[in-house]
């Protein structure tokens, strides 16, 4: 997970780790991401689009430019979801977005669900 703010990443964390089998790593920010993805490699990112620095669309892009990185999985995460941008996110190639705020409690639901139509 990349998320700039700390309570947002704790509460999901908390969230996540609820999950058997799950584990979570976190960054704060765009750079620290890129560096965890290429060193840990996981099955799957959700990445906050509004961040300080670099935002999501920017951290994508070099997640997408790095060959250790270029095929993972991506959600965003972001509380602008309207029509426009959820097309807009769709045609950058992610998995999905999910929309803060969101329930800690059925978020690992929400991303098996996106992460599921990927195997249809």
């Amino acid at each position: 997970m990349i998320e700039d703010e700390d309570n947002i990443r704790l509460i999901a964390q908390i969230g996540l780790e609820d999950r058997p089998g799950w584990q979570v790593l976190s960054a704060a920010s765009g750079l620290e991401g890129l560096a965890l993805a290429a060193q840990e490699q996981p099955d799957l990112i959700l990445l906050d689009m509004m961040m300080a620095g670099m935002d999501g669309r920017v951290t994508l892009a070099k997640l997408r430019e790095n060959p250790v990185t270029a095929k993972i999985p991506v959600i965003f995460m972001t509380a602008k979801a309207q029509k426009q941008e959820l097309e807009a996110y769709a045609a950058l190639g992610v998995v999905g977005v999910i929309t803060k705020p969101f329930d800690p409690t059925h978020l690992s639901e929400e991303i098996e669900q996106l992460v599921g139509s990927l195997c249809k």
